[in-house]
């Protein structure tokens, strides 16, 4: 009888509050239902990785923690109720993940941002499903947006593919970043070309997997891309075959394999895009093959991988290779990777 009491008690804290709650001041507050816990903490992705703040406990055994005034962004966030660290239990906006969750709220500016929605012509988002030869007959799905215009149109189209980072998904890039929104108002406005954007899982491997199995991730995951993505895209999709029209980035991890795979096949990309990028070990040896027309890579500063593209950046200058290098301020998060994003899209396939 006490333990019904206890859940009906639960759900009836869960259905009468309210979290994420977003004031004017662009501060948020966070709240979760747990009166039998002992320590609650709050946890989100503006924060430093590994620190965290108590929540406090209402005489309902609810749990709140306010923060102060955020940029104008989305933020992905958790609690931890004595140990256990889950997503807001009453918040239907889930960050999905290759391992976990968590949750993400949506903080609005007082003009819209390129990342949200506007009243402009929409591309659409599509899931394709696949059977990957180079992952042994298994079946992968992977996202792609087309402009506006596609199913109508004639010509054929440019074609970006586009990388998440570790433990994401295929469609974390439209999930959390937006992206669709980011190239749809970049088209209205005139400032980028009709392109067609593909978006694979990054995990050719387990997620998870053993260190050395990890190590050959993007190895495989170059092979399931060139053989049998791009293949099926090409086959399927109104997109060019030229290599002038084939650009290739992406965020964190998929930021090193854009550059694996851009700097690596240089006949096939015209492009490559790196944003906060786990670069690679390898990439003089890469750039002995040749090089892309175009190299754009960011990073924050506050993220623990800015010194691999500082890094970066010497190389290519030492060796003469042209790029584009963009420090900004900013941790390893969405809200650098949208504007990063919104910043190289303009300038594929001119």
């Amino acid at each position: 009888m006490i333990k019904v009491l206890c859940v009906l008690f639960t759900s009836i804290l869960l259905s009468a509050q309210t979290s994420p709650e977003v004031h004017p001041d662009r501060s948020v507050t966070f709240r979760v239902a747990a009166p039998k816990a002992s320590d609650v903490r709050f946890y989100g992705d503006w924060m430093k990785v590994g620190s965290f703040e108590k929540m406090t406990r209402g005489a309902d055994g609810v749990w709140a923690y306010t923060t102060a005034p955020l940029e104008p962004s989305i933020y992905i966030y958790s609690f931890t109720i004595d140990g256990l660290t889950i997503a807001d239990p009453i918040n239907p906006r889930m960050k999905l993940r290759a391992r976990t969750s968590a949750s993400m709220v949506e903080v609005p500016g007082a003009t819209p941002a390129i990342w949200d929605a506007r009243d402009v012509p929409h591309g659409a988002v599509s899931i394709e499903f696949q059977k990957a030869k180079a992952l042994g007959g298994e079946t992968r799905s992977f996202w792609v947006y087309t402009p506006p215009g596609y199913e109508t149109a004639k010509t054929k189209y440019p074609v970006l593919y586009l990388f998440h980072g570790s433990n994401d998904t295929a469609g974390g890039w439209v999930l959390a970043g937006q992206a669709n929104y980011i190239f749809d108002n970049l088209l209205a406005e005139g400032k980028m070309k009709p392109m067609v954007v593909v978006m694979p899982f990054g995990h050719a491997v387990p997620f998870g997997s053993p260190r050395e199995v990890q190590a050959t991730n993007t190895a495989v995951y170059e092979k399931y891309v060139l053989g049998d993505v791009l293949p099926y895209v090409e086959a399927k999709y109104r997109v060019s075959k030229a290599p002038a029209q084939r650009a290739i980035a992406g965020l964190s991890m998929g930021g090193g394999q854009a550059l694996s795979i851009g700097l690596g096949h240089p006949a096939l990309f015209s492009a490559v895009g790196a944003f906060s990028a786990a670069v690679p070990a390898n990439v003089q040896s890469l750039i002995e093959k040749g090089h892309p027309k175009l190299i754009w890579f960011a990073c924050g500063k506050e993220d623990s991988l800015f010194p691999r593209s500082v890094d970066l950046d010497a190389l290519l200058t030492r060796n003469t290779v042209p790029h584009t290098w963009k420090p900004s301020e900013g941790a390893h998060t969405y809200t650098v990777w949208r504007k990063y994003l919104a910043e190289f899209a303009p300038l594929l396939f001119r």
